[in-house]
């Protein structure tokens, strides 16, 4: 079931560059975050049915319109129909490379399938405090199952490489998007992460959190008023301040107030 399958200019530089990103947006997701973005096509049955030939199709024809990249967007519960599509996409003269973008709540044995399909990992490392894990997006577990998929999708990809205009061609960029009352569980996150993999990864740090006019987030505002409102200044400036003073050399920061609609394409079966 997909929603979209166009080009995409809002990733990270090194993802869209100037061309775009090929983002394929599959509806559905395994997580039920109050705060999505992306609800309309999260949740219930939204989304156009399409075959695993058709879905060849569908990256061939965005490699076509000059895509940087297949960039795979919320794919996990499709895994093994995206396989079968991927490597017929790819006998068929499939070329740019495979981002996988993710929530990273994620099973080992799924991403294990993709083993040598994937050329990028972008997973979200939403949260180190499971109480929050489970309070806003109904994932109990949540820091340990994203640990052990970060560290297979490290495993698979290895350090980054890039091409000589900047274009990202393997790796894993690890995303976090800085939550109302979240600087203190986000220097968690970018801690570990840099504990973990120093420099040989990118961190992306978000600040664009944008309370969205959705059933769900009104209901959870009731018991979480945080969510109500966007991150303010200072809390995005706490967060970049603990960044450079563990020295991390490899990160994406945004600039200004990015918390927006824009970001959120419309979902109107475009390229399906």
């Amino acid at each position: 079931m997909l929603a979209r399958a166009a080009l995409h200019f809002y990733e990270e530089p090194s993802i869209s560059g100037t061309a775009g990103s090929g983002a394929v947006f599959f509806s559905g997701c395994n997580l039920k975050c109050v705060f999505c973005q992306n609800e309309s096509i999260s949740r219930g049955a939204f989304g156009k049915e399409v075959s695993k030939e058709r879905l060849a199709e569908i990256f061939l024809n965005l490699q076509s319109q000059g895509a940087n990249n297949i960039n795979l967007v919320t794919p996990s519960h499709y895994v093994p129909i995206i396989k079968e599509s991927l490597i017929l996409a790819k006998e068929q003269g499939l070329l740019i490379p495979i981002v996988y973008n993710t929530s990273a709540y994620e099973s080992v044995e799924t991403l294990k399938m993709l083993d040598g399909l994937i050329d990028i990992y972008l997973p979200d490392f939403k949260y180190m405090d499971d109480s929050l894990a489970v309070k806003y997006s109904n994932a109990p577990g949540y820091s340990d199952i994203a640990k052990a998929a970060i560290k297979e999708m490290f495993r698979q990809v290895g350090e980054n490489r890039f091409d000589e205009n900047g274009l990202m061609k393997r790796g894993v960029i690890v995303r976090h998007l800085l939550l109302p009352l979240g600087v203190n569980n986000a220097k968690q996150v970018v801690s570990y992460l840099h504990e973990t993999y120093g420099d040989s990864i990118y961190i992306s740090l978000m600040n664009q959190y944008t309370p969205m006019d959705t059933p769900a987030l009104k209901k959870a505002g009731e018991k979480y008023p945080e969510l109500l409102r966007k991150v303010t200044k200072r809390e995005y400036e706490r967060l970049l301040d603990h960044v450079l003073s563990l020295d991390i050399k490899n990160a994406y920061f945004q600039e200004g107030d990015t918390a927006s609609e824009s970001f959120i394409p419309e979902f109107d079966y475009t390229g399906i």
